[in-house]
């Protein structure tokens, strides 16, 4: 019997990229549109969810469905260009390769937009699944057999834990690393730098949790 190919999903915003500035710029243009006050510097501190999450802080209940889909039709224009990759973030791609393994994007980012973020800032991912949060992430990991998942939020903590993957971490984003071992990460790492080294004791069986980052 052959044994399973590696398969290791990766997070975008904030675990693979640093999308603030084009995030920003995009709200900063919907509100322009829309004649909504919008604080897009408060708005890039807590991405993560899908923005019908944060346009439910900006408008009325029943307008939130419209401007998301008019949030996701200016990102090409506003949003992708002012992404780059964060460090670390090709080489752990890279590392994955090097394993004879695949590298995912699993995503909340819609998918076409995120299908052009991947191109803008060319990591070169194996496949790019979008349009999903949380829990639901756990669709991809599971149809694409992934063991290892790695993201920045809690949220990508509970996709990996209902896919029955490994949880890795990086505090890049807007959850510290405390927070991140509180919601019950099995790994977390201070950046993707740190992830090829990573790897390679995992995959010859060190524990799992090796090497976290040392608690505050």
């Amino acid at each position: 019997m052959t044994s399973p190919v590696l398969t290791v999903g990766f997070d975008l915003d904030m675990t693979l990229i640093d999308s603030r500035p084009g995030i920003r710029a995009t709200y900063v243009a919907l509100a322009e549109r829309t004649g909504t006050y919008i604080d897009a510097d408060a708005v890039v501190t807590r991405l993560g969810p899908p923005p019908e999450t944060e346009l439910a802080y900006w408008y009325p209940a029943d307008r939130v469905a419209a401007m998301a889909d008019l949030y996701r039709s200016l990102y090409p224009e506003h949003g992708v260009t002012g992404a780059t990759a964060l460090p670390g973030a090709r080489e752990a791609i890279e590392a994955v390769r090097a394993a004879g393994g695949r590298a995912i994007v699993v995503t909340a980012k819609h998918q076409p937009n995120a299908e052009l973020q991947v191109e803008h800032v060319r990591l070169g991912p194996d496949a790019v699944i979008g349009d999903l949060w949380a829990e639901q992430k756990a669709l991809a990991l599971r149809e694409h057999a992934a063991s290892v998942y790695v993201g920045d939020h809690v949220g990508d903590i509970r996709g990996a834990r209902a896919a029955g993957a490994l949880s890795v971490t990086v505090p890049t984003g807007p959850c510290d690393a405390e927070e991140l071992r509180t919601e019950g990460a099995d790994v977390v790492l201070t950046g993707l730098t740190e992830f090829p080294a990573w790897l390679a004791r995992h995959l010859e069986g060190r524990p799992a949790g090796y090497p976290a980052a040392p608690r505050a």
